[in-house]
């Protein structure tokens, strides 16, 4: 399986600068998105630390153990990483004054061949369209999504609540964080979105489903989401990952039958 990845991230309309952080490791795979919170400047601090540290120390992992790594040595390594990244943040932001309370949410995924592991830390989001079919692969750390497990609103009522950046889990707030992980299937075809909120917040489902299930090169879809995220008020940073599956055999076959012609 190859992959083909695009990213993208933009301040918005109404905040003057920019507390997401977004990057990718090609040849490793890897992928990560951050979104910081705190107080001046001091959210991008934290999402700028994250997406640095991980890349480096988890991307490093993952090209000294090649693509051999089973999905349980991913998976820990991932954790460690995270684990390292959470200290290094919170052990800032307390000795720093300009920087306390500062965190950030995340999302990361390796992608490997035929699978995805993929882990998250708050409210930012992966999604992945499957034969036109959009699905949300990852389940928000927030307040509003334990009031709808819970049963207390509704998805409807919970598109227009007060509360919707209440986030229950955050890298660097505490001295640890649990990083939710799991591996997904990955097949041919299939096209994945990791976003901070101020693309999810913006722009409904149906609306991203639209635009990613468009014939168009990635890079024009990560410029559609994020104009579609501006047109409908932009009233937060917004930054986007896409990350293409492609059938590399079927390439490969292609460029040997051309090499014998």
């Amino acid at each position: 399986m190859d992959y083909e990845f695009c990213m993208r991230t933009d301040p918005g309309l109404a905040r003057e600068n920019n507390e997401d952080s977004v990057t990718i490791d090609e040849p490793t795979r890897l992928g990560i998105l951050a979104d910081g919170m705190g107080g001046y400047n001091a959210g991008e601090i934290a999402s700028g630390m994250a997406t640095t540290f991980i890349k480096s120390e988890l991307g490093r992992w993952l090209a000294q153990a090649g693509r051999s790594a089973n999905a349980r040595e991913v998976r820990r390594a991932m954790e460690i990483c995270v684990d390292n990244a959470n200290r290094s943040i919170f052990n800032a932001a307390n000795s720093n004054p300009q920087y306390s309370g500062m965190g950030t949410t995340l999302v990361l995924g390796v992608f490997n061949d035929g699978r995805l592991m993929l882990g998250h830390i708050g409210d930012s989001r992966c999604y992945r369209l499957r034969a036109g079919e959009l699905a949300q692969i990852t389940k928000d750390h927030s307040l509003l999504q334990e009031q709808m497990d819970a049963g207390l609103i509704t998805p409807e009522q919970a598109a227009t609540s007060s509360n919707k950046n209440l986030v229950t889990r955050a890298l660097g707030v505490e001295d640890a964080v649990l990083l939710e992980v799991n591996e997904h299937r990955v097949e041919p075809g299939d096209l994945f979105l990791m976003c901070s909120d101020g693309l999810s917040d913006m722009v409904d489902d149906e609306g991203i489903g639209r635009i990613l299930a468009a014939d168009v090169p990635l890079e024009q879809k990560v410029g559609q989401l994020i104009e579609a995220a501006n047109a409908n008020g932009g009233r937060d940073n917004i930054s986007v990952l896409l990350a293409q599956a492609n059938n590399g055999a079927k390439k490969r076959g292609l460029i040997s039958r051309l090499l014998r012609q």
